[in-house]
């Protein structure tokens, strides 16, 4: 109990939200006297649930490489830049899950049960693993424990200062260190594994009768149906981000081979709806055009579709300024930061002067930027 402020009449400092919704049910005592007899008013059990640590932010996994003795300030940009590049990590928000949790009463004889509801697993900002992060560390984890051990990589920063200091020869050391990595790369690829990295089964297709597996493809997570060795080819389908290789059920996968789907037709073509890398799509004259965020494929009607496409062949419209009779692989393009030249699969910028005589430019005038830009 505070019985004089002092400073703190002016000021206080913050509590965090998570410290206040734990301490929700604890209440301040008031003040109390050696000897004094307690007699209770309320008693409150509240059920909790164990979560995991949090993840890292990057301002927290630099904390943390400092800690562990990993790497040096240099290369800690580098290193977050990186696996966020190769897609092991994304940095946004995860939804949590509701959570109801008891919470049982006693007052005066009367015992009373109450159930509410939390937010757990919600991060914000934060660095989340993707499928192809999980799949990659588990695959170093078990070929390659020793390299992917902390100690290991603080002991190299260590040799490293010895070799800049002129205490070790870096030829030695080099050597040292690939008498037990090259055979360990060696083994591994050589390996024969019957499963590829990340590769889980999650049933049968009650259709084919084939089994259902999910795992990491050339581009990507993928849910597959059928194995190499059967007669038909297996079939594949590009998993959205925001299912996963870990939780994905098998009536989530089965629903991804809805698509494509035929919604009718348009200018005496069909009209397709399907799902690819990048998201789902609509196709028509061999023309793809991506669906807005949010919209549903399995219930777009042709209507929104040929809207979709009609937008689409607008922007490209807008986007070729110019082409030439004489030579197919020129054009004169119409892009984010102004008009530019395509020319045999090159793009070469065009001169600012030019910018506004883009759409009168001549074969020639076009070759001169070019063949400039070449030299």
């Amino acid at each position: 109990m505070v019985k004089f402020d002092g400073f703190l009449k002016v000021y206080r400092e913050s509590v965090d939200d998570e410290e206040e919704s734990r301490d929700e049910f604890i209440h301040v005592l008031p003040p109390l006297k050696k000897g004094q007899e307690l007699t209770r008013r309320e008693i409150s059990a509240i059920e909790r649930t164990s979560q995991g640590p949090q993840r890292y932010t990057e301002a927290s996994l630099v904390h943390k490489l400092e800690e562990l003795g990993i790497g040096r300030p240099s290369t800690y940009a580098p290193t977050i830049s990186t696996i966020q590049q190769r897609e092991y990590v994304v940095k946004g928000d995860k939804k949590g899950e509701e959570h109801k949790f008891l919470v049982i009463t006693l007052k005066g004889k009367q015992v009373t049960q109450k159930y509410r509801t939390e937010t757990i697993g919600s991060d914000k900002g934060k660095l989340l693993p993707t499928d192809i992060g999980i799949v990659v560390n588990d695959f170093l984890m078990e070929h390659f424990p020793s390299i992917m051990d902390y100690n290991f990589t603080a002991k190299v920063e260590q040799d490293f200062d010895k070799i800049a200091e002129g205490k070790q020869q870096w030829n030695k050391m080099m050597k040292g260190f690939y008498k037990d990595f090259e055979p360990t790369v060696e083994a591994t690829l050589n390996a024969r594994s019957e499963h590829k990295a990340g590769e889980r089964q999650l049933g049968i297709d009650p259709k084919t009768r084939k089994p259902v597996f999910v795992k990491i493809g050339r581009f990507g997570p993928v849910v597959q149906i059928g194995t190499a060795e059967d007669k038909d080819k297996p079939q594949f389908a590009h998993m959205p981000k925001e299912l996963s290789l870990e939780t994905i059920t098998l009536e989530q996968a089965l629903d991804l081979f809805k698509l494509p789907r035929m919604l009718g037709e348009y200018e005496g073509e069909p009209v397709t709806v399907g799902a690819g890398r990048f998201g789902p799509y609509v196709l028509h004259k061999k023309l793809y055009t991506s669906l807005p965020k949010g919209t549903d494929p399995m219930s777009i009607s042709i209507a929104d579709a040929v809207r979709l496409i009609e937008e689409k062949r607008k922007q490209e419209s807008q986007k070729h300024l110019k082409t030439f009779g004489e030579d197919a692989k020129l054009e004169v393009l119409n892009g984010r930061y102004g008009p530019y030249l395509a020319y045999d699969g090159q793009n070469y910028r065009l001169p600012k002067s030019m910018h506004d005589k883009a759409k009168d430019l001549t074969y020639d005038e076009c070759m001169a930027v070019i063949e400039k830009q070449k030299k």
